[in-house]
């Protein structure tokens, strides 16, 4: 029996009939691997998803260095999206504001719920503005926002108005859509409609990127900019991690976009190559193959002989810093084994890491994907659109007169493409993992538990929210979504990072060595009364 086959034979009929499609054991085929995902999850299954609210002011939007970010609903609310992801910021030349480190909040009570809360909207952005003196307010409303009906874009046009700054109001309530990635969605299309393209500021050089989906973590934005740098590529912005209101105004005006995380912010890079003729790729700095492969990828499109060479430079030169550590590190883990669940592209970028570390990855999933972070873009024509997922927006921008500009023609693109530059492409993560991996959509913490009996990986790589039970059944655990306060993980010096921590929590593994009291004495003893007596 598959450990597929021994996970879902213990879920009741209905259970089983919702989790079989989510849940693939790879085989030797070149079949098709087809796998569910964007559905909503079973309701009382402890799934480790975020909201539709956590998605768009947690992920995206909440980074943004200079922007009053104001969670409309309960405290709880806007304390669970900050702070939590260690998105690090500091201030620039076009930011002399950092707002990251406060969390915002009209914290509604019962009397607001039953009254109406946008009086009190109006004021707590009174009162921003007096304290902070932002250029821009969001609004990000939580469930409570959405069932009573608050307006928070009429509030939003009366801040515009009253202060003559930009205001934003994002109807991200976190029962829209099934998870996270819904309020991803919003939040591309309020950034797209009100922020990209409002700037004038042009590029200093010829080559000029937007890094989208990197919210710096840890610093792994900082990193990536550096080995850019060190090219002679200019970063204009990181979308949105160590981003601002005033940087992203003029993102449109860069040579190339380069896609980091592909789930919470493809629509962005879509709509940019529709409105503006921006190219993207594909890219993953996380593994030093993997970064090579970025840098490469990027030199190739541009086509310069001096940045390529460059580029060649920079990657002998780091790799030959972090060489002796990386052997160590790998002397120390070839052979282990991983299982990871994470948000995004992660799961698939910290593959490629694990590989150059010695391990292979044997559990494999996501949080919030679409089947196409699974299975690639070419199967979005096949996707079939259902009730929750007409819930969010999808605008429809058309080319702009002014800024619409293309690098290359048609048949310049196919040329690219040949030469292995994958312009406005990604494969997903199904077609790099092996026969005998299991990949599991939407995971739940029984479905975590089952694996680690069944696959034994030597460490898991996942969230807070499973994490000390994964601990408590004695295997190693690294926390991906925020480091642990360690990081970054991204580019050369981010591997060595990543080494250095998987081979303490391995070789340290405290959890491994505690034995349970009740995995040899009962915790609790009682006897059943005979006679049925009281």
């Amino acid at each position: 029996m598959t450990a597929r086959e021994k996970l879902l034979e213990k879920y009741s009929a209905k259970v089983y009939k919702n989790r079989k499609d989510h849940i693939l054991q790879l085989e030797e085929s070149d079949e098709a691997r087809n796998i569910a995902a964007n559905t909503r999850a079973i309701p009382g299954v402890m799934t480790a998803r975020g909201c539709c609210y956590a998605g768009c002011k947690g992920v995206v939007v909440g980074p943004l260095k200079d922007v009053c970010v104001i969670t409309h609903g309960p405290v709880g609310c806007g304390f669970y999206s900050w702070g939590t992801r260690r998105n690090k910021a500091r201030t620039d030349e076009r930011a002399d504001k950092n707002f990251v480190p406060y969390c915002l909040s009209t914290d509604m009570q019962e009397p607001d719920i039953v009254f109406g809360g946008e009086k009190k909207l109006e004021k707590a952005i009174d009162e921003a503005m007096a304290i902070f003196d932002p250029k821009c307010v969001m609004i990000c409303s939580t469930c409570p926002i959405g069932l009573i009906g608050d307006d928070v874009q009429a509030v939003a046009r009366r801040v515009e108005e009253k202060y003559g700054i930009r205001a934003i109001g994002y109807s991200c309530e976190g029962y829209k859509g099934v998870s996270q990635s819904g309020g991803h969605h919003i939040a591309n299309n309020g950034l797209m409609r009100y922020v990209i393209g409002t700037g004038d500021e042009p590029p200093k050089t010829k080559f000029s990127v937007n890094v989208l989906g990197e919210y710096n973590i840890g610093g792994d934005g900082w990193e990536e900019a550096r080995i850019l740098k060190r090219c002679g590529i200019e970063v204009l912005n990181l979308f949105t991690g160590d981003a601002s209101y005033e940087s992203l105004k003029s993102a449109h005006l860069a040579h190339l976009n380069l896609v980091m995380c592909h789930r919470s912010i493809n629509y962005i890079a879509e709509m940019m190559k529709t409105k503006y003729g921006i190219d993207w790729l594909k890219v993953n700095f996380i593994g030093v193959g993997a970064t090579c492969e970025s840098l490469r990828e990027i030199a190739g499109y541009f086509g310069d002989a001096g940045l390529t060479a460059r580029v060649e430079e920079v990657i002998a030169d780091e790799i030959g810093a972090i060489s002796e550590e990386m052997a160590y590190y790998r002397s120390r883990l070839t052979g282990k084994t991983a299982g990871i669940f994470s948000g995004g592209s992660r799961s698939h970028h910290y593959q490629a890491l694990l590989a150059d570390l010695g391990m292979k990855t044997v559990i494999a999933g996501y949080e919030f994907a679409h089947r196409d972070d699974y299975e690639g873009r070419d199967v979005i024509p096949l996707i079939k659109e259902d009730a929750d997922n007409k819930n969010i927006e999808s605008i429809t921008v058309s080319p702009d007169e002014r800024f619409f500009r293309r690098a290359y023609s048609d048949e310049e693109i196919e040329g690219l493409r040949e030469g292995g530059v994958e312009i406005d492409a990604y494969g997903g993560m199904l077609p790099e993992m092996a026969a005998g991996d299991v990949v599991v959509d939407d995971y739940n913490h029984f479905e975590t538990d089952e694996l680690i009996r069944t696959m034994k990986p030597d460490i898991f790589l996942s969230g807070i929210k499973d994490r000390y039970s994964i601990q408590k059944a004695g295997v190693s655990s690294r926390q991906i979504h925020s480091y642990d306060y360690s990081g970054p993980y991204a580019g050369f010096n981010g591997a060595a990072n990543f080494g250095r921590d998987v081979t303490m929590a391995l070789y340290s593994n405290a959890w491994g060595l505690v034995t349970p009291p009740w995995r040899h004495a009962p915790m609790l003893v009682g006897s059943v009364a005979e006679g049925g007596g009281k």
